[in-house]
């Protein structure tokens, strides 16, 4: 593994972050936070993900996207089929676990992939730029694409692969436990689809996501320059205090592993390595740069745990939220955060030839 994107990594303070806030749970701190913080730390990522990635839509071409928005869509209808199958079949989860956990697989963590941002920004800063040159101008681009994967570049539309991908995963997990005879001979006290539809669309995290995508993309640059002194610079900050949260709710699920059984473990950790680098090597076919790739990797290997949950909670109320909420994050979220954003990294130098 590539030891500078690896110390880049344990060392930044998102990481450490969410280190110190694991350690604060099972050290038995009084450290809390209140849930009006969370909720509104939450509210700013998205806003922030969602605003940004608008803007960068309105300035990116349909050929540049179209390949990457349908790679997006395909990773997002696929994953939960075969994390099904293999769930029930080697697992011995029932169908409503199965569907539930699948479900979470196949969608993406916003926080996840907030952090593989911040990341490739801190690799991308390590490259040297002409005196008085930006990082964010367009003129710095060819510089950056020269680096290869350590320069840290990455396509500005990611946050509307983002948006692509976290809702189709959580229908077809639901569609497939609809189906299914066992589903309906045991659970007649499902909520009908409309509602299932109702709260994936109306949940803060889609609603924000795509409404803040649309903002951006109609106001474009100007409207992103108005509002970017509180939702660019301040980001990395935010985020920092997000993962520590993170962190400290992380703690309190880490008893949880040794109800979940290892081969639940496993597959939590296995199977994003597995979907980053199909994500990577799908990013590459569609002609994306190493960090875009690396990025839609991330996206593929991470486990939502805001709008699955809430969705799994409507959809199949029968489903355990030890299983699936252990899974997505005690389990993926730790890995992805401390070793798989190196490791994707690393994949894709190797992809790349970088």
């Amino acid at each position: 593994m590539d030891n500078h994107a690896l110390f880049a990594s344990l060392l930044a303070p998102m990481c450490l972050a969410f280190i110190l806030g694991v350690v604060a749970t099972r050290v038995k701190s009084d450290l809390k936070f209140p849930e009006e913080l969370y909720t509104t730390l939450t509210i700013y990522l998205l806003v922030a993900i969602g605003m940004k990635g608008g803007y960068k839509l309105s300035i990116s071409t349909f050929a540049e996207f179209w390949r990457p928005g349908l790679a997006a869509i395909g990773l997002g209808v696929c994953i939960p089929v075969w994390c099904y199958f293999l769930l029930r079949k080697f697992g011995k989860f029932d169908v409503v676990n199965a569907a539930a956990i699948a479900a979470h697989f196949g969608s993406v963590s916003a926080v996840t992939f907030s952090e593989a941002l911040a990341f490739h920004d801190t690799l991308r800063a390590a490259v040297t730029l002409p005196a008085g040159m930006k990082f964010d101008a367009p003129e710095a681009i060819p510089f950056l694409k020269a680096a290869g994967v350590a320069g840290g570049w990455y396509e500005g539309f990611m946050p509307s692969l983002l948006t692509i991908m976290e809702v189709p995963a959580i229908l077809v997990a639901i569609i497939i436990a609809r189906i299914s005879h066992e589903e309906r001979s045991v659970s007649s006290d499902n909520a009908p689809f409309s509602e299932v539809l109702r709260e994936l669309f109306a949940g803060k995290s889609t609603l924000l996501l795509l409404g803040f995508l649309a903002i951006g993309f109609v106001s474009g640059k100007r409207g992103w320059e108005q509002v970017s002194p509180l939702f660019d610079v301040p980001f990395r900050g935010v985020l920092t205090i997000f993962l520590l949260e993170a962190g400290l709710v992380t703690g309190r699920r880490l008893g949880d592993l040794k109800k979940v059984g290892p081969f639940l473990v496993g597959f939590g950790i296995i199977m994003p390595i597995l979907h980053a680098l199909i994500g990577i090597l799908l990013g590459k076919w569609c002609g994306m740069s190493p960090g875009g790739a690396t990025i839609l990797g991330v996206l593929a290997a991470s486990a939502s745990y805001i709008a699955a949950p809430a969705a799994c909670r409507v959809a199949l109320p029968k489903a355990s939220p030890t299983l699936f909420l252990t899974a997505s994050l005690a389990i993926t979220f730790p890995f992805n955060i401390v070793v798989g954003l190196p490791l994707y990294h690393y994949f894709a130098k190797l992809i790349y030839g970088g």
